[in-house]
């Protein structure tokens, strides 16, 4: 029986398209007048330190804005930049010069579930303050209270067997009652490695593989939590 439900976000609830033609170019954009301005404020100071920890040097700012601007370039999941995108972004939700992507699918089956009494968690490489700003501005209004909690790289890798088991007690419930949400296989099978269920979304493809290691939907729709 599911009792919760983890879900990715890129792919999953929302477009590839939304984060890779809006989000990432704006941050790209507007990371070198923003680390400017705001290089004195107490967090982007100490994020600004999490980069030069990560270069394993100190550097100056004009060099440390060229790194950030490399590993948007390279979509590197380097989590101080996670942190200052998703401060950048807020200023563009707030202004309104985007709203966040969500599958009119996803919105349904996510109400649904909830009502059902479902819990419901994400896990996104992006920022938790990235997370629910997104989930925040959307055309459906402020989807944020549907969710519990929210987790990102600060609980390890998306590939990596042990995040799985470190959410999983973080909400105290067994794993195999936990249903996983991505659009990414070695996510998935990491997931499933740690013990949880897994729902492979597959959403370009016109057809599904039944043959594949994870269950497939092509969206939310499809998914029948009685199936796992």
């Amino acid at each position: 029986m599911i009792n919760a439900i983890v879900t990715d976000i890129e792919g999953t609830t929302s477009s590839l398209s939304f984060v890779k033609e809006v989000l990432f170019p704006y941050a790209r954009d507007h990371i070198a007048d923003f680390v400017r301005k705001h290089r004195q404020q107490a967090a982007v100071r100490r994020l600004l330190d999490d980069v030069r920890s990560e270069v394993g040097r100190d550097i100056d700012i004009e060099t440390l804005i060229e790194q950030l601007i490399e590993w948007i370039d390279r979509d590197q999941k380097v989590t101080p930049l996670k942190s200052l995108q998703g401060l950048i972004w807020e200023a563009g939700y707030r202004r309104g010069d985007f709203q966040g992507h969500i599958y009119a699918d996803a919105v349904e089956s996510l109400r649904a579930w909830k009502r059902q009494g479902v819990e419901l968690y994400v896990y996104s490489s992006g920022s938790v303050h990235a997370q629910k700003l997104l989930f925040a501005h959307t055309e459906y209004g402020d989807l944020t209270p549907l969710f519990s909690a929210y987790f990102d790289t600060h609980i390890g890798a998306k590939r990596e067997i042990q995040s799985y088991r470190a959410i999983a007690e973080k909400i105290s419930i067994p794993t195999q009652q936990i249903l996983f949400l991505s659009d990414i296989k070695e996510e998935l099978d990491a997931a499933a490695e740690a013990g949880l269920q897994t729902g492979w979304l597959v959403r370009e493809r016109s057809e599904i593989d039944p043959q594949a290691p994870h269950r497939q939907s092509r969206n939310f729709t499809e998914i029948d939590l009685a199936a796992f």
